[in-house]
């Protein structure tokens, strides 16, 4: 059967199913933005569970809520930290309000599971009320961004799995690929020897470091500001109420939380959330750059550099028969593209706070959780449907190199810069390979000496030994 609920703006009919009430309602209606709702992010769900759980467990501490009470919400918690009340979150990601309609859709869940806990029916909040009991002590400005923290943390997980997988499949290929002799660029113009498996390796240490630099906002992200309740005072919450609240919550996830010293400042700053952002765009444009280089690599295959293949996963044409096109770091790019103008969304959003509070949060948490997820994915289907089958086209590489100008840097010690440079020049006007001037015609050096200045170890500036 449905059931009335009110609120000081009159009274809405709620389902009897659903376990939110008469202020989520309102947001649900209100907030009809991305279509994205809080359950596509269980993470945040899962934190908020933990957030209202250490909040109860303080206020039981402090005598502040009854005893039956209490274990109702701890409960009723633990169900949503487990999950299964996932649905129940249907808030859209951005709205207005700071946040408050998320906090009320927790709010309103936790009680009303409380409430069957204690064999009384969903709605009766004069037994357990999300505004007096599930949320005491609290405010939409602590529970929300303390949650959204927390939810960061839990979900850059999966994310810096994903960063690894990606780093190991690259140093991988850099050992299968390390005896490939290719010519190096700058400018996109030939330069000196390397391997390929080199430049397979620098892109793994390359994505090394974005690992290192997300496990650094990662720690950032640990000073939090529950307990502020509305703008940093603590009004309402009980005394000792914050310390102990953040106690509970470390004790609960694992994770060492840390009390802001300025409850006020930490309220309305937002600097976590805009680092964080930027250590993501710092990985998105090293990931552009990378596969900006695969496309160019795996380019032709006949007319182009052609040094490596990419796997072929579907026809590149609707017109050109046989084509296929790099699919994979094309879409990566986009993603890329995507997390960096999703960074000017939360710069934005971050200097747009007021006062005591930034109301922009939910934007921000949106943009986040949108570049994660989608950052995560694209390095999913970089390293399992590009990389690891990717092969070095060897014959061609190693030809390209020693029927290019660029190894005459390889004799510039025996006959200087000046020597070096009339050759280039010269064959790069009469057409011909530097091995033609230098050991057949000119006779500078013998062929058993230009093989030893030739050889792998010389050409990549390896030690023989």
């Amino acid at each position: 059967m449905n059931r009335i609920e009110h609120d000081f703006l009159g009274q809405r009919e709620i389902a009897g199913d659903l376990y939110y009430g008469v202020q989520t309602v309102r947001g649900f209606e209100n907030f009809d933005i991305t279509g994205i709702a809080m359950s596509h992010e269980p993470s945040f769900v899962r934190a908020f569970g933990y957030v209202k759980k250490a909040a109860a467990m303080a206020n039981r501490d402090l005598g502040v809520l009854a005893p039956d009470i209490a274990e109702a919400i701890l409960e009723a918690c633990d169900r949503v930290i487990a999950g299964t009340m996932n649905d129940q979150f249907v808030t859209d990601l951005v709205q207005g309000g700071a946040g408050t309609s998320t906090n009320m859709n927790a709010n309103e869940v936790i009680a009303n599971l409380a409430l069957e806990l204690l064999g009384r029916d969903k709605g009766d909040y004069q037994h357990v009320s999300p505004n007096d009991h599930v949320n005491y002590g609290q405010s939409t400005n602590d529970t929300y961004p303390t949650a959204l923290r927390l939810a960061l943390i839990l979900r850059l997980e999966a994310y810096v799995t994903a960063l690894e997988r990606l780093r190991d499949s690259f140093f991988e290929k850099g050992k299968e690929f390390s005896r490939v002799l290719k010519m190096g660029r700058t400018h996109l113009q030939d330069a000196v020897p390397m391997s390929l498996g080199s430049e397979f390796r620098g892109w793994g240490t390359t994505i090394g470091e974005e690992i290192d630099r997300t496990r650094e906002v990662q720690k950032l992200l640990r000073e939090i500001n529950l307990g502020a309740t509305a703008i940093g005072t603590s009004v309402t919450a009980a005394r000792g109420y914050p310390r102990l609240a953040v106690k509970h919550l470390s004790d609960l996830t694992g994770i060492e939380f840390v009390l802001a010293n300025d409850l006020v400042e930490a309220t309305s700053d937002t600097g976590a959330y805009v680092q964080l952002s930027g250590a993501l765009k710092r990985t998105a444009s090293k990931l552009t750059k990378i596969c900006n280089d695969i496309r160019l690599l795996s380019s032709g295959p006949r007319c182009g550099l052609n040094e490596i293949n990419l796997p072929q996963l579907q026809p590149g044409s609707s017109i050109m028969p046989g084509k296929v096109n790099p699919v994979i770091p094309e879409v990566v790019n986009q993603v890329s593209f995507l997390v960096i103008g999703l960074d000017t969304t939360i710069t934005l959003a971050a200097s747009a706070g007021q006062l005591q509070l930034n109301v922009m949060e939910p934007v921000i948490a949106f943009s986040l959780f949108f570049s994660i997820r989608t950052m995560e994915r694209a390095m999913t289907s970089l390293r399992d449907r590009c990389i690891v089958g990717i092969t070095a086209n060897e014959e061609h590489t190693r030809n390209m190199l020693l029927n290019s100008l660029g190894i005459v840097t390889a004799l510039k010690p025996l006959f200087g810069y000046r020597v070096c440079a009339e050759i280039a020049r010269a064959s790069y006007l009469e057409g011909k390979s530097l091995h033609q001037l230098v050991v057949v015609e000119r006779e500078l050096m013998s062929q058993q000496q230009w093989d030893d200045m030739l050889s792998f170890e010389r050409l990549v500036n390896l030690d023989p030994a």
